[in-house]
């Protein structure tokens, strides 16, 4: 058996959405469909004593124009970001295991969004030693039908199995992946353990990085239950 999931790309991402690539097999990056704004494609959210607090990549974007198309506004984010993640998590246990790699990342010339994301996911997934094999979605020539597109990608790539988020029941036409002989999943978050944080309360759905700066080598049995 092999199974797919195809995902926007979304920056620095929380627990969950890399507890969906290590369950599959390809994992493949959505950045042809339209940007959504006030989503997670730009922002995510990081814990500190007077709460979250979103770190925001500022782009260039509308909701007629892919992910893939949204350009970076200005660089001072690329400063901004690193000074925070020390000021808030510079004494947790293993900040410094990951932060040297992640500092020489926000060096980079980045120019669009979906690179940004994308580069990012995949260092991340390697800090989880994650083994997914990673693409994007405009590797594959599919149909222009919505509805046939996914199920053109999952069926390029061999596999029998298609996973996707719970709101997908919604909207997903399953009778096409039927006919095709390729099952459908939809994937269930758990309820994930509690992990000594920093500050008051356990917030739960903030980025991965909280987890890995607190918990390094043991971030797996946070989020899948064994350890890295």
């Amino acid at each position: 058996m092999s199974k797919v999931a195809i995902i926007q790309s979304n920056y620095i991402p929380w627990k969950g959405y890399f507890h969906i690539i290590k369950s599959v097999d390809h994992f493949v990056f959505l950045d042809s469909v339209n940007y959504t704004h006030r989503d997670w494609r730009n922002r995510n959210r990081i814990k500190t004593p007077q709460g979250t607090i979103w770190l925001t990549v500022p782009v260039h974007a509308h909701h007629h124009k892919p992910i893939n198309q949204a350009v970076l506004a200005d660089k001072r984010w690329q400063r901004n970001h690193p000074l925070t993640l020390r000021q808030y998590y510079g004494k947790c246990p293993y900040f410094d295991k990951y932060y040297p790699l992640l500092e020489k990342l926000y060096q980079r010339d980045w120019e669009k969004l979906s690179d940004l994301n994308q580069i990012f996911t995949k260092e991340i997934a390697q800090m989880l030693d994650i083994k997914t094999q990673f693409h994007q979605d405009r590797e594959f020539i599919t149909s222009l039908d919505k509805s046939r597109r996914l199920l053109d990608i999952v069926t390029k790539l061999g596999a029998d199995t298609y996973v996707t988020g719970p709101s997908a029941s919604a909207y997903l036409n399953e009778d096409i992946y039927q006919k095709a002989g390729v099952k459908v999943e939809y994937f269930q978050y758990p309820q994930y353990p509690a992990y000594e944080q920093f500050w008051g309360d356990f917030v739960s759905d903030v980025s991965v990085l909280d987890l890995l700066f607190h918990q390094g080598h043991e971030s797996g049995k946070f989020i899948w239950g064994v350890e890295l």
